[in-house]
Formats: C-alpha cells, sequence, structure tokens
C-alpha cells in the first residue's frame, strides 16, 4: 500500500525557514513527479512545485519562485521543500503528493497529474 508522509511542519515567524519532508513508501516503481501543494484557510489548493524525478527538473508557483526550492533523495525515497523568507501568506496546510499509473483522474499541475496524497503538515508564519 502506498503511503506519503509530511513532517517538518511548524510555527516560525515572518523570514524565517521551514523544511519540510516527505517519505514515500509502498510504490514498485519510481513515481514520474512528486509534488507539494498548499490549503490556506478560505482558499482553493494550490500547487506549490513540483519535481520530475527522472531528471529533477522542477516548476514552481509564482508565489514561491525564488523562495521555495523542492528536491529529491531517491535513495530515501524522499522529496523535500526548503521554504525560505517565508511570509504570513504562506499560511497553511502542505500536503505532499506523487503521480501513479491508477487509471482514476488525478490534480493537474505543473505537467504532472497527482493521485497520491499525504496526510499533510500545517505551517504557520506570525508576522
Amino acid at each position: 500500500q502506498v503511503h506519503l508522509v509530511e513532517s517538518g511542519g511548524g510555527s516560525v515567524q515572518a523570514g524565517g525557514s521551514l523544511r519540510l519532508s516527505c517519505t514515500v513508501s509502498g510504490y514498485t516503481y519510481n513515481p514520474d513527479c512528486m509534488g507539494w501543494f498548499r490549503l490556506a484557510p478560505g482558499k482553493e489548493r494550490e500547487g506549490v512545485a513540483t519535481i520530475v524525478t527522472g531528471d529533477g527538473s522542477a516548476i514552481y508557483a509564482a508565489s514561491v519562485k525564488g523562495r521555495f526550492t523542492i528536491s529529491q533523495d531517491s535513495a530515501k525515497n524522499a522529496v523535500y521543500l526548503q521554504m525560505n523568507s517565508l511570509k504570513p501568506e504562506d499560511t497553511a496546510m502542505y500536503y505532499c503528493a506523487a503521480t501513479s499509473r491508477m487509471s482514476r483522474p488525478g490534480t493537474m499541475w505543473g505537467g504532472c497529474e497527482f493521485q497520491r496524497w499525504g496526510q499533510g503538515t500545517y505551517v504557520t508564519v506570525s508576522s
């Protein structure tokens, strides 16, 4: 059974940094893409960053570009989101996501269709 487990969320002051981690288990193949999404109070879920596992290329939302960095460690089956220069508007539940070979439709973002999701880790940025 596939599991995505996020960690690293917490509270930080504006301008600070956090590093989110997502460990992946249960896959019998390497998912094509891994990504991070967030859901802020009163807003719709939005894509934050995605990485193509095969070549490491990444796409970022305009709101986080230059501040956030997505990376992967294939040996550890993990993906990370380094978040720097955090702003209060970055406050949200952050979800790790992965593509799969399931036939059901997923969430399209950054050229990938995400079908597997973690439970989320909450980030609070205070001013």
